[in-house]
């Protein structure tokens, strides 16, 4: 299996994924299992999915029937926005493992670069981004005291990699300045639309990993109401005449133009198909030319801005 090794730790991270946002907890357990008895061996997941537990009990019982051992896998999770303070960091991600079921996380990230008030989890978990009266509540908790936390995971064997999402580029070359423990990996809204080409570069420069999320565009969105009346990249003429090209699926393309230019990719799929088709995504090359005209459809547009919630939350302007 394609894989990128992380910087730090040497591990390697495949690069292909299956990520857990918007998967039921009712079918949780069974998407996970089906998704490693496919083949899949990363599974991105986060405090703010709701679906820890659920997705801790289809690797358990995927280990328990031996299709795969626990170093077998590679396991994303991610802090949210209420647990920014220096006390809450490892409480919270003591609680996240205990809830998948395991004793470390391959790879944790920082969600947002957004602080909010502290939920307890005994009231709320996850908290998602409102307080009890439905506003938001930030905290002054700055991203260095988050980082020195996160830091503290790596070094207590709680988490192998340490990294941060939605980070842009100068708070990215703010955290190099007093990182004892560097990122590991960037993880980023990244599809053909908003192609985000200079803070590649900058993550490409700094040997931090990519990893693209909403690689279909305004797919991810329709059913959330968030997908901006866009054309969809899966319909777009670009992208399926090349995927005619090469007797593929347009998702297999938009998967391809990531993958190709090292980019590890995390779709989802509830059809067993698609999700074979998705895992292998790697076994074709787009020519140049091809990269440059997916490429090309940018005009950056972003669908997860939490400036759409409160504009104190604009993390992108």
């Amino acid at each position: 299996m394609a894989s990128i090794v992380l910087k730090g730790s040497g591990q390697k991270m495949p690069l292909v994924g299956f990520g857990l946002w918007k998967v039921t907890k009712s079918s949780c357990a069974d998407t996970v299992y089906n998704a490693i008895k496919h083949g899949y061996r990363l599974l991105d997941g986060a405090g703010d999915y709701g679906n820890e537990k659920e997705a801790g009990e289809g690797v358990a019982r995927a280990i328990k029937d031996g299709l795969v051992k626990r170093e077998d896998l590679f396991i994303t999770s991610k802090l949210w926005n209420t647990f920014h303070a220096r006390e809450h960091v490892r409480a919270l991600a003591e609680h996240q493992l205990k809830l998948w079921g395991i004793d470390y996380f391959d790879l944790f990230l920082i969600h947002f670069p957004i602080a909010l008030k502290y939920v307890d989890p005994s009231h709320r978990y996850p908290p998602e981004w409102f307080g009890d009266d439905g506003k938001v509540y930030l905290q002054n908790s700055p991203i260095q005291e988050t980082w020195e936390a996160m830091e503290g995971l790596h070094d207590a064997g709680l988490a192998k990699n340490i990294g941060i999402s939605n980070f842009s580029g100068g708070l990215i070359l703010d955290l190099m300045r007093y990182a004892r423990v560097q990122p590991s990996v960037l993880q980023i809204e990244h599809h053909p639309y908003l192609t985000q080409e200079p803070l590649v570069k900058l993550a490409n420069e700094l040997g931090i990993a990519i990893t693209a999320y909403s690689s279909f565009g305004p797919q991810s969105f329709l059913e959330l109401n968030m997908d901006r009346d866009a054309k969809l990249l899966l319909d777009h003429n670009v992208v399926t005449q090349i995927a005619s090209e090469h007797q593929k699926t347009p998702a297999q393309v938009l998967l391809r133009w990531a993958t190709q230019r090292g980019i590890a990719v995390i779709p989802k799929s509830n059809n067993q198909q698609r999700l074979m088709q998705n895992l292998h995504c790697t076994d074709f090359n787009l020519s140049p030319e091809q990269i440059k005209e997916i490429s090309a459809l940018n005009h950056n547009l972003r669908f997860n801005d939490p400036a759409d919630i409160d504009v104190r939350l604009s993390i992108f302007a």
